[in-house]
């Protein structure tokens, strides 16, 4: 606010230049329940994704890739959300793969890649944050599967193509839970990146 007089108030506004750099991590999820699809969007933006690639698996419902919330309309507001509760300007770039085979095997080069890629796994014996810090630079691609976890099939398949699996304890957690708290310790693990800012001790 610049100036009150005789019923007036006279704004100014001042443009920031500052751009924030595109997220070191990228997220690729067995798609979840439309409601906790919907809650996750805005989440997954703040935390900072450079791209959600949603996926099938055997565990998730034909059903939920004809929901609403997967339409541009409906997840692009809540992403912008997101984006303002982080201050950043970059919205992720999101993709939608029925076929989780095809995607692995045929698709997943060309959408991420060199760098490190990482499966959530609660048997595994390395944690996300070792893993991180142990394999420094570069890009990660953190794979989620469904609620009751990736099936035998999914998991070979995942580690064939370099996954490697990560934990954060033997619990079984819901999906929404997971992406929360794994993406907040990968990011943890990569520590500041040069020309961001922080706000009250978190990293934008």
């Amino acid at each position: 606010m610049k100036s009150v007089a005789d019923g007036t108030v006279a704004l100014q506004c001042t443009l920031e230049t500052f751009i924030p750099p595109r997220p070191d991590v990228d997220l690729l999820l067995a798609l979840p329940r439309p409601k906790v699809m919907r809650r996750l969007w805005a989440q997954i933006a703040a935390l900072g994704v450079g791209q959600i690639i949603l996926t099938n698996a055997e565990r998730v419902e034909r059903n939920y890739f004809d929901a609403h919330v997967l339409a541009p309309e409906r997840y692009l507001p809540l992403l912008t959300d997101g984006l303002q509760q982080a201050r950043d300007t970059r919205r992720p770039v999101v993709s939608i793969h029925r076929r989780f085979k095809v995607l692995i095997e045929d698709d997943l080069d060309a959408l991420f890649g060199p760098g490190l890629r990482l499966v959530a796994d609660p048997a595994a014996k390395r944690s996300a944050g070792e893993t991180v810090r142990a394999n420094a630079g570069g890009r990660i691609l953190l794979a989620i599967g469904p609620e009751g976890g990736w099936n035998g099939f999914e998991t070979a398949l995942l580690e064939s193509h370099g996954f490697q699996p990560i934990g954060m304890g033997p619990r079984t957690l819901r999906t929404d839970t997971a992406c929360v708290a794994l993406l907040a310790l990968v990011n943890e693990a990569l520590g500041p990146r040069p020309g961001t800012r922080g706000q009250g001790g978190t990293r934008d």
